[in-house]
């Protein structure tokens, strides 16, 4: 069972074997078919951006695979197609079938992003097109081994620099690298990315092109037509304006009606009318999330990873916040209790451990997946 093989690897990893991905896939790529794939690099909007498209894509008749990262509650989130996450039974064959092509020791040896990833193009190897979104990387992310027709680059920000590097030339260069021959820019918050894209093109003779240089009147009055028509906040507007301009650059026709349903669950969603969830967990998430809730007041149900920027993020949330909840999460690489308590004390937010829903207040959950995960299990009770 695929389920029990993904228990026995970690989710995460202090070192990561960069040449491991693309010496197994050079073994076994003659065994494959891969379809047209769309990559997605970035740090903030590549889940919703390739809903978007894949949405879209398959709307037009197109047998389209979206792979994103990571899932909230349900492995199968991970590997959607054709309108609905992939069904168990479905994932546990093509398991095995993959367990066929490699020999135990890679198998062994991949972690748990590089193995789901080969199982997504397995699975996808009778579509159309893939949306393949990378996991914290670029041009050394397991996604980036497979030839592609398309990059789609979202904004780039800081997060995870202990991989990355620690400043925005360092961390766009890597992202930007993955690049194999033409790419779409969405709006940058940072111009230095604009800067080092076309560097980067100049060098490796690709081709760059910013989002809006795709876009006519037409598709933006059709953009504010389909973010009314799907509620969305107007922090996804661009990424949706970013799917747009790819299926120009594909030549594709496209109609409001070839979004519906397209937003991804997770992102700001509403799981009643007083709790709103989201999955961001970085400094660029807080404040997307900022600006699209500034005249409201919220609980925020929180808690952060240890490597996040967490003093900052509240202090970029804190005009919102009535009060914070600091929720439990199991998972080793979670702050201490004391260190975010202390920092919640010296921004004067106050703060209690959580507890239950009231009615009667207005709940935000933000800070990773797993807290959206943690919250998500005990409201479902």
């Amino acid at each position: 069972m695929l389920a029990d093989f993904l228990d026995n690897k970690p989710l995460y990893y202090d070192k990561i074997d960069y040449t491991r991905m693309p010496r197994v896939y050079k073994r076994i790529k003659n065994a494959l078919r891969i379809p047209k794939i769309i990559h997605l690099v970035g740090t903030n909007g590549k889940g919703t951006t390739g809903r978007f498209l894949a949405c879209a894509l398959h709307s037009l008749g197109y047998n389209t695979g979206h792979y994103t990262s990571p899932h909230i509650l349900d492995f199968n989130e991970r590997i959607w197609l054709n309108g609905s996450n992939v069904h168990n039974n479905i994932l546990n064959k093509a398991h095995k079938q993959l367990l066929l092509l490699l020999t135990s020791q890679e198998a062994e040896a991949l972690s748990y992003f590089e193995y789901t990833t080969l199982l997504a193009i397995f699975l996808y190897q009778e579509c159309d097109y893939i949306i393949l979104e990378a996991g914290l990387g670029g041009e050394y992310d397991a996604t980036a081994v497979f030839d592609n027709i398309l990059t789609l680059v979202t904004p780039i920000d800081f997060d995870h620099e202990a991989f990355l590097g620690s400043d925005i030339k360092s961390i766009a260069s890597t992202k930007l690298n993955a690049v194999k021959t033409k790419a779409i820019l969405g709006k940058q918050v940072h111009n230095e990315v604009y800067d080092i894209a076309q560097n980067i093109a100049k060098q490796k003779s690709l081709s760059i092109y910013n989002y809006d240089s795709y876009l006519d009147y037409q598709d933006s009055a059709k953009s504010v037509k389909i973010a009314k028509n799907n509620n969305l906040p107007c922090y996804l507007e661009d990424n949706l304006r970013l799917s747009i301009a790819a299926l120009k650059i594909l030549g594709l026709a496209y109609d409001v009606e070839d979004f519906n349903e397209a937003k991804l669950f997770g992102r700001l969603s509403h799981l009643s009318q007083n709790i709103l969830i989201d999955v961001g967990h970085n400094t660029l998430a807080a404040r997307s999330i900022y600006n699209a809730l500034k005249e409201n007041k919220y609980i925020l149900v929180y808690n952060s990873y240890k490597d996040k920027n967490y003093k900052e993020i509240l202090t970029i949330l804190q005009p919102i916040i009535s009060h914070v909840e600091l929720i439990h999460v199991e998972d080793d690489r979670i702050e201490e209790t004391g260190k975010l308590v202390q920092v919640l004390e010296d921004l004067n937010v106050k703060h209690k451990k959580f507890e239950t829903i009231n009615e009667k207040e207005n709940y935000l959950v933000f800070g990773s997946f797993s807290v959206v995960e943690a919250f998500l299990k005990g409201y479902r009770e």
